[in-house]
């Protein structure tokens, strides 16, 4: 069957992937949030400039 070293490498090979998938889940989240984030302030901000360009005329 398994020797002793083929099942620790087996267990090392499930941990890197475990490690990864939640890396990998953690990131996307995160930097769909950081995108999102910053295209709603340069949103505002050109918003708020075409406002104050609006009051000027």
């Amino acid at each position: 069957m398994f020797e002793f070293s083929q099942y620790l490498g087996f267990l090392l090979f499930l941990t890197i992937l475990t490690i990864g998938f939640w890396l990998m889940f953690f990131l996307v989240g995160f930097v769909s949030y950081w995108v999102t984030g910053a295209s709603w302030e340069m949103f505002k901000e050109k918003r708020a400039k075409r406002r104050q360009e609006e009051q000027s005329i």
